[in-house]
């Protein structure tokens, strides 16, 4: 016993040493999982918040009268004839009703650019299904652009308006408007812009300073003169603004300043110079009578501090839609088009119906041709197949392919199913084919492991009671590997269902504008996936598909969890227990 007792003393002062490690090895388990916690709230919840301004549109209603002169140009209601009407003049019109000073041909290009001409087709189908709305009228809603609905939305355009109560007297004469104020009401706003125009100034010239330092310093000729005429450049922009900023001048506003507009009721004038005072400015109309003068104690300042030059909207536009808002044609809703419709070169009328079709037509495919093949080549290679040099050599073929890059197998489609079997470009059949082959690999790899892992003994069992070779598999074996089998399955098919790059080189990335059919039909009709759809959106100049995106990005993900939940379904269906 005494001999013992060294070792148990040695035993007991290093228990607590064992103690701390297993305590920190705990901690490093728990901080792993709260980091990847963390690290996935943080990737869903920055694709959430991008994504909800594309869930809700903002939506014009107007009524429109079908004149039958526009919709119906051969008078005999054929559907031949009201194909061939202009429903776009018809909505032109209906708009055009709700400004009726509006007549200048660049005025009214600003307020058709609003909406897109495309809503017309919409409206075209409407009529040909029920022809008796031609000589009525109807009250018609469809989305408003994208850089209008982004304006409502706050994302674009940074303003504020003030409420005046000062005596303020406006005489228009053509496009051009004369203000006078009995107080200096307009000078804070033009000594706030006259102290940005000076800043503006200070780094223009510190800028030309720099590069005229540069170029002292460098011995290349060429360097040289790009730096001082840089530098030229500069200097020219601060005479430029000097100019601007010389005591007693009136100030001018430009595209690069923060756009004023003096509101009095309907009455909108832009403001394009203010004298020094402050009292008097000169402005262009954006909206009012032809002729129209008065003085008026109530109006208000509409300050836009984004700047005409960095933003897509005009400053006649926002006064267009802000009016129709304010008199409720202009209402916020769910963004429905999104789902129902397919893809679009508008941004407001792009939806992810296609794509989806696409990719549930593909995933169809993909999941007949993988799944049998690759789980019936699992159970030959691991239960039938000689052990030999031939199936070492395949064995190692299906190792080497599980590594090879997705984009082979979209070279390997382009050459054999197209050029060799001549089948067509960009279909849901192509897709599936080129994403088995993909898949096949990890499929097999991961069958035989279920396969393996059935013990010897339920082999050995079925044997010994008189089964067949095939019985003992495919009545016993076969049952207890399944859960493994749908888990390398599922990883399989969830990769496919995220690849873009083999679809990309079948010709997958065309844009389609009409849905496929959702049906037998659907699976040669031209179609995209969910993600080359987001490749196609993240690489769109318009800022309006960002959210669209995040959008479908969403969509996708919800997809995959839903096809994940239907293949853990059936695994937990098939889970065998021994």
């Amino acid at each position: 016993m005494s001999k013992l007792a060294p070792i148990r003393d040695a035993v007991m002062e290093r228990l607590p040493q064992r103690h701390r490690a297993e305590q920190r090895f705990q901690a490093y388990g728990l901080t792993a999982i709260t980091l990847a916690v963390l690290f996935l709230t943080l990737l869903v919840g920055s694709i959430l918040t991008q994504s909800l301004a594309a869930f809700t549109a903002h939506r014009l209603t107007l009524p429109v009268t079908l004149e039958r002169e526009l919709v119906d140009p051969r008078g005999d209601g054929s559907e031949a004839s009201l194909r061939r009407g202009s429903y776009n003049a018809a909505l032109q019109a209906a708009l055009r009703d709700q400004f009726p000073t509006v007549h200048g041909v660049g005025e009214l290009r600003e307020l058709f650019g609003i909406y897109s001409a495309i809503n017309a087709s919409r409206l075209l189908t409407d009529v040909v299904n029920n022809p008796d709305l031609v000589g009525q009228s109807v009250d018609f809603e469809f989305p408003i652009s994208d850089d209008a609905d982004r304006y409502l939305k706050g994302a674009s355009v940074s303003e504020r308006q003030i409420d005046m109560n000062a005596s303020l007297s406006i005489e228009i004469a053509g496009n051009v408007a004369r203000l006078e104020a009995q107080e200096a009401v307009l000078a804070p706003f033009a000594d706030r812009l006259r102290q940005v125009m000076a800043d503006r100034a200070n780094r223009y010239a510190a800028a030309a300073e720099a590069a005229l330092a540069s170029a002292r310093q460098t011995i290349d000729p060429d360097e040289r003169e790009i730096l001082e005429a840089e530098a030229q450049r500069a200097q020219m922009r601060v005479q430029q603004l000097n100019e601007r900023l010389r005591p007693g001048a009136d100030f001018l506003l430009g595209p690069r300043e923060p756009s004023l507009l003096v509101r009095a009721g309907d009455t909108i004038v832009r403001l394009t110079s203010i004298t020094s005072g402050g009292r008097e400015a000169t402005g262009e109309v954006l909206l009012a009578d032809q002729a129209w003068s008065g003085s008026v104690t109530r109006w208000s300042f509409w300050e836009i501090e984004t700047p005409a030059a960095t933003r897509l909207i005009t400053d006649r536009q926002m006064v267009f839609v802000r009016l129709l808002e304010e008199r409720g044609l202009v209402r916020n809703a769910f963004n429905a088009l999104l789902f129902t419709n397919a893809d679009s070169r508008e941004p407001e009328l792009a939806g992810v119906r296609g794509a989806l079709i696409g990719t549930i037509l593909t995933m169809v495919i993909t999941i007949f041709l993988a799944v049998p093949v690759g789980v019936g080549a699992a159970i030959y290679l691991e239960e039938f197949a000689p052990r030999n040099r031939l199936t070492r050599l395949i064995e190692v073929n299906i190792n080497n392919l599980a590594a090879v890059p997705s984009i082979v197998f979209g070279l390997l489609g382009l050459a054999v199913f197209i050029n060799a079997f001549g089948l067509p470009r960009s279909t849901p059949l192509l897709g599936g084919m080129v994403l088995a082959l993909m898949t096949l690999p990890t499929v097999i790899i991961s069958s035989r492991a279920a396969l393996k892992a059935v013990p010897p003994s339920i082999r050995e069992a079925a044997l010994g009671v008189g089964a067949s070779r095939t019985q003992a598999v495919f009545h016993h074996v076969l049952p207890l590997a399944m859960p493994g089998m749908l888990t390398g399955s599922i990883i399989g098919l969830a990769q496919a269902l995220g690849e873009t790059a083999p679809l990309l080189m079948i010709g997958m990335v065309a844009f389609v504008a009409d849905a496929p059919n959702f049906g037998f039909t659907g699976f040669t009709d031209p179609s995209t996936v969910m993600p080359v759809q987001i490749f196609i959106w993240s690489t769109s100049a318009e800022r309006a598909f960002e959210a669209r995106t995040a959008a479908a990005i969403l969509v996708l993900l919800v997809l995959m969890v839903l096809f994940n939940a239907v293949a853990i379904y059936l695994r937990r269906k098939y889970e065998r227990r021994w």
